[in-house]
């Protein structure tokens, strides 16, 4: 069944975490501008909309990661995304170190990823379950192989590739141990695995990621919170050993066109110093 939030409160919910965060240090103007936004938004009109919301303080559609990322897929590759500018120096960086060979994109959306290891020498394969992101991968990366699978379920043959890397995924899966023994199946003795993830922290804060679909209207395809020590557990169980760990952090950029921009200052100072992804390194024995 789908469900449903609304703008406002998000909104709300930013401008309180923004106060809770900065009570104790911000001059007292900044402090008087948020609680005068929140009781501005938290007032309703005559007819019963919020003022001065986005959109009215709409509610906020689910899809399911079908829908979602046929629908994600025609303007992904479009709005910058503070998640992907923290977290690609990062992956592309333990690439770098590597060696070259058969690599899996598990998961490849639009092929940011698939392209980067193809541009790296890698014979690439690029798993996702979404028929509309793999063919804009298949148009960003024409040298890779491209396969319709579930990350939960490879179309690969057991340890068949030397690097399995999975980017900002195993967040839509209820259960992150199953997706971590498939790319731990598919890779060879001494091969690594590389996984980024959002980071547990800013999906328990915040929640979902937020998309605009058809006509400017927002949507989300739903997160999961997946905390550092089930990672372990889930690398422990498939015999993977971790190498590395990194938490990049929130760089300022806000989500364009959307409820944040609306209310930058408080965005910027909730999310301020906290991690917005957790990329693992891991080796198979």
């Amino acid at each position: 069944m789908s469900n449903e939030f609304r703008v406002r409160e998000l909104v709300l919910g930013i401008e309180g975490l923004a106060l809770l965060r900065t009570a104790m240090d911000a001059d007292e103007g900044f402090l008087n501008e948020r609680v005068a936004e929140i009781r501005k938004f938290a007032a309703e009109t005559a007819d019963g909309a919020p003022e001065g919301l986005p959109d009215g303080g709409s509610a906020v559609s689910e899809l399911d990661a079908s829908a979602g990322y046929a629908a994600w897929s025609k303007v992904y590759d479009s709005l910058p995304s503070s998640y992907i500018e923290v977290e690609e120096p990062v992956v592309h960086k333990l690439l770098d170190a590597g060696p070259v060979g058969t690599a899996l994109d598990a998961a490849c959306g639009t092929g940011r990823q698939t392209a980067a290891l193809t541009a790296r020498g890698h014979r690439v394969i690029g798993v996702d379950q979404s028929p509309e992101m793999l063919a804009r991968a298949a148009e960003k990366a024409p040298e890779a192989e491209f396969r319709q699978g579930r990350l939960e379920s490879l179309p690969l043959e057991d340890e068949s590739v030397d690097l399995a890397l999975c980017t900002l995924a195993m967040t839509h899966l209820p259960d992150l141990s199953a997706g971590v023994a498939e790319l731990a199946r598919v890779v060879r003795p001494g091969g690594r695995v590389i996984i980024s993830d959002m980071h547990p922290f800013v999906i328990t804060l915040q929640g979902q990621c937020l998309f605009v679909e058809g006509d400017d209207k927002l949507a989300f395809v739903r997160n999961y919170v997946h905390l550092p020590s089930s990672y372990i557990e889930a690398f422990a169980a498939a015999g993977l050993t971790v190498r590395a760990c990194f938490e990049p952090v929130f760089n300022g950029r806000l989500a364009p066109g959307g409820y944040e921009e609306f209310i930058a200052d408080a965005a910027r100072a909730a999310w301020s110093g906290i991690p917005i992804v957790i990329v693992w390194e891991a080796v198979k024995a």
